[in-house]
């Protein structure tokens, strides 16, 4: 059963502008660093996780094997960094909406390359018409949200 799974992206989702409105909150109350505000979120979320782990019984030993791990593997964390870092900054400068479709953009036509090559291993799947469709209303709608306003206008 897919639902959970699609319920929880859903929420990811809606946590993206209230994460950047937080963090934007938080960069005011410190003197106004980007940033402090995604060290301190991340320094957070790091206690969060591992939190999680302890309260799950997560078997640490497996960092044991992090001599195994290629360098690109850890790249995970500094991608993490650069989005929290990079929403914090800019969700006050373009505005949430804006930032947020751009941000949906980028990770569509990302998605749909790794789906269709199966980029780092993942399953390969099939892009299809309905889908490119898809994208392109996507990038219609980021069209609109960020340049209908001066269309409005006009």
């Amino acid at each position: 059963m897919q639902l959970p799974y699609f319920l929880l992206a859903l929420i990811i989702g809606l946590i993206v502008p209230l994460q950047s409105a937080v963090n934007n909150q938080l960069k005011g109350i410190i003197g106004g660093s980007t940033l402090l505000a995604a060290l301190l979120s991340f320094s957070i979320g790091t206690l969060t996780l591992a939190l999680c782990a302890i309260l799950s019984g997560q078997k640490w030993a497996g960092l044991s094997q992090l001599g195994q791990v290629s360098w690109w593997q850890l790249t995970g964390g500094l991608m993490g960094a650069l989005f929290v870092f990079g929403t914090t900054l800019l969700a006050p400068r373009i505005g949430v909406a804006a930032m947020v479709s751009l941000i949906v953009a980028g990770q569509i036509i990302a998605s749909l390359l790794f789906d269709r090559f199966g980029i780092l291993g993942l399953p390969m799947r099939e892009i299809g018409s309905l889908r490119i469709l898809g994208a392109v209303f996507i990038a219609v709608g980021v069209l609109l949200v960020n340049f209908g306003p001066l269309l409005a206008k006009r």
